[in-house]
């Protein structure tokens, strides 16, 4: 293995067994330990409007309806940011783009310490919030940099790992929010602020000193126009709205559902609103583990199955104005969101490795087939987490109109199951099904669920 540059990898096969452990399990045990670091505050400065609106009173002369749009905000940023992200790495390096990718996340935490005071106008605040979208353009550049390092064996563990170390960084951020809150009151949102901005200059000083770039990645610029006309892309992408979307948006409104339809105080809903997204965030790499024992599309169904059940208890509890049932079947909602975060992403490079093994087995060459098969995985990996994203927009939306409507969230619960339903029956129609199995080959559509 030697280096161009300094920093940059020029050889790496992780499917050789001898170089992964003998190098490979190393350095990317390294890169991902750091990546983690640098994805959980891009996280944390992304939902960070999750925690502002919660120091907005009523001097600040905002309805349910506007926090409602001010937390969608940097939700819809982020989705548009993800393929971007993913296209700098293949272009600038996964170590390079990460000391980059923190870095911007001053401007949005430096603006928002800024504007944060009542008379500000909501307008501003929809600014400052949109810039802050650019935290949810580091899971792409994270996501798809770790790919690349891992064997397809380690793939669902090492992505389920970073993603939900990253996920953390959600709950990480409520959690402060919480504390200040508790401590000093709802008047000190700068507090929270200045706990980010050193952090922000740590993970982005640890990239430079302890991670790498690759150099197969680099210049890799036609895997995205290549991948989305793969029939999966659009799979997988429907499918991880249902996952992650559910899980970011979940994440943005649950305090404000909390305020709005039982009445909690910012303490109050503060105290129980970091809980969702701390379990999801642990429970992505089981998500991830379990998929890589039993397959991803499987777990990925149950997942779905899950969350409708989980839903149609959210629907009954609010209608009987239950808040203990509502806030503990919201919770298994987040944990459920994140098993299936772990197994979706686990399905995509399952997805192209099957594919590659195919045209290896009539008589294509291995080593070009897998390594289409890891460029493949990033593109899809990147604009899935996009689209996925944008799960978390329609969320925050439906929550908007059916409070704006109802002055409940059942409506929109209503709306999320339909969905839900949908999940799990493509996933059972395109994954599952056995016959699929037959027609594989010649469709390009359906593969074995034991392999994906």
């Amino acid at each position: 293995m030697t280096a161009r540059g300094k920093r940059w990898i020029e050889h790496w096969d992780p499917e050789d067994e001898r170089f992964w452990e003998e190098t490979g399990k190393r350095i990317a045990r390294r890169n991902l330990w750091f990546s983690v670091l640098a994805e959980h505050i891009g996280f944390s400065v992304w939902t960070l409007w999750s925690v502002m609106v919660l120091f907005m009173g009523p001097q600040y002369g905002f309805s349910a309806a506007d926090k409602f749009l001010l937390v969608s905000t940097p939700t819809l940023i982020g989705a548009f940011m993800r393929p971007l992200y993913t296209f700098a790495v293949a272009r600038f390096g996964g170590r390079n783009w990460t000391i980059v990718s923190a870095m911007l996340l001053l401007a949005p935490t430096v603006l928002a310490a800024i504007v944060m005071e009542p008379g500000t106008s909501l307008g501003t605040f929809l600014l400052v919030a949109a810039l802050g979208g650019v935290g949810g353009g580091n899971f792409a550049s994270s996501m798809t940099n770790i790919n690349a390092f891992y064997p397809e064996k380690h793939k669902g563990w090492a992505l389920g790992l970073n993603a939900g170390g990253g996920n953390l960084g959600v709950a990480a951020i409520q959690l402060i929010g919480l504390l200040v809150i508790g401590t000093v009151g709802a008047t000190a949102p700068r507090l929270v602020l200045a706990i980010y901005l050193p952090l922000i200059v740590l993970a982005a000083t640890c990239a430079y000193f302890f991670m790498d770039n690759l150099a197969s990645m680099k210049g890799d610029t036609k895997a995205m126009r290549e991948v989305v006309k793969d029939p999966h892309t659009w799979v997988m992408s429907f499918l991880y709205v249902g996952t992650f979307g559910s899980f970011i948006g979940y994440s943005f409104a649950f305090g404000l559902v909390l305020q709005n339809q039982f009445g909690r105080t910012p303490l109050q809903a503060a105290a129980v609103t970091f809980l969702g997204p701390l379990l999801g965030s642990f429970s992505r790499p089981t998500g991830g583990w379990l998929a890589d024992r039993i397959g991803g599309g499987k777990i990925t169904f149950v997942t779905f199955v899950g969350m409708a059940a989980a839903t149609v208890v959210l629907i009954l509890a609010s209608t009987s104005n239950s808040l203990a049932l509502f806030t503990v079947a919201f919770i298994v909602l987040f944990v459920l969101t994140g098993i299936g975060n772990g197994s979706t992403y686990k399905m995509i490079p399952a997805i192209f490795r099957a594919k590659a093994k195919v045209a290896i087995s009539e008589g294509a060459d291995e080593t070009l087939e897998m390594l289409k098969a890891r460029r493949l995985s990033g593109a899809l990996i990147g604009l899935a987490g996009a689209i996925g994203a944008l799960g978390g927009l329609f969320i925050n939306l439906a929550f908007r109109q059916s409070f704006a409507d109802t002055k409940s969230g059942v409506p929109a619960f209503v709306a999320f199951l339909v969905f839900y339903g949908l999940c799990f029956a493509v996933t059972w129609a395109v994954y599952l099904r056995k016959q699929q199995t037959e027609v594989a080959s010649t469709r390009g559509l359906a593969l074995a669920g034991a392999e994906v």
